[in-house]
C-alpha cells in the first residue's frame, strides 16, 4: 500500500508533544526543532522504522531511552506524516509551529529553530549532500541559514510583521518542498535504510 492509499495521518499537536518531551525530561527540546531536523533527514533521503526513529532522536537530542507511550508515538506520528506530506501531490507539507494564537516573536523565533533543524538534519544524511542539490537548492539551503537568524522585536506584533513573517513561514515551506523533491527521485531510489520495515500507527 502506497503513502498516498495509506489513511492520511496528521501532524501532532505541538503543545501537546511539548508537553510529552518535558514529561521525558527533554526540556530545551523544541517541537519545531524536532520537526525541522526530521524534515531535513527525510528530505535528504533518510527513511526510518520505529526503532531507528527513536534511537536517532534519542542520540541526537542527548535524552534517555524515551519511557512514555504517548511521546513515542507522537515522535512516530510526526514522521509518518511529514513522509505522507511530503509525497503528496497537492503540496500539503505543513510545519510543526506554534498556534497563531501565540505571540509574533515566540512564532517567528519557532521558524528559525525549525529551519536549524531541518538543516542539521539534511546534513546529517551523507547520501547527496549539498553537493547533490542543484544550483537553486543550494541557494535555497543558505536562503534558510538566513532565516535561522530570524528576530522580531519583543514588542512589536503589528499586520505588518505578521504578514512578513507569513510570507517567510511560506517560503520555508517551499524551499523544504524544493529540496525534497530534488532528493527524491520519482523512480522509487531509496536511501540505504529505506528496506527497513515500513512503521504503523497503532
Amino acid at each position: 500500500m502506497t503513502h498516498e492509499q495509506a489513511a492520511a495521518v496528521e501532524l501532532p499537536d505541538f503543545d501537546t508533544l511539548a508537553d510529552w518531551l518535558v514529561e521525558e525530561g527533554a526540556m530545551t527540546v523544541s517541537p519545531s526543532e524536532l520537526h525541522g531536523l526530521l524534515a531535513g533527514q527525510v528530505a535528504a533521503g533518510a527513511r526510518f522504522d520505529p526503532v531507528s526513529l527513536l534511537q536517532r532522536i534519542q542520540q541526537l537530542f542527548d535524552i534517555e531511552p524515551l519511557k512514555g507511550e504517548g511521546v513515542c508515538k507522537s515522535i512516530m506520528q510526526l514522521y509518518l506524516a511529514t513522509l505522507q506530506q511530503f509525497e503528496a501531490p497537492d503540496f500539503s507539507f505543513e510545519l510543526l509551529l506554534p498556534d497563531d494564537d501565540q505571540p509574533l516573536p515566540i512564532r517567528a523565533e519557532a521558524l528559525g529553530i525549525w529551519c536549524s533543524g531541518f538543516l542539521s538534519g539534511f546534513g546529517l544524511q551523507e547520501r547527496k549532500g549539498a553537493q547533490g542539490l542543484s544550483v537553486e537548492g543550494q541557494e535555497t539551503l543558505r536562503d534558510l541559514a538566513q532565516i535561522v537568524q530570524i528576530s522580531t522585536e519583543a514588542d512589536t506584533d503589528s499586520e505588518e510583521d505578521e504578514g512578513d513573517l507569513m510570507e517567510v513561514q511560506e517560503y520555508v515551506r517551499m524551499a523544504a518542498l524544493l529540496v525534497f523533491s530534488e532528493c527524491n527521485e520519482p523512480d522509487g531510489q531509496a536511501a540505504p535504510d529505506e528496506n527497513a520495515p515500513a512503521p504503523v500507527l497503532h
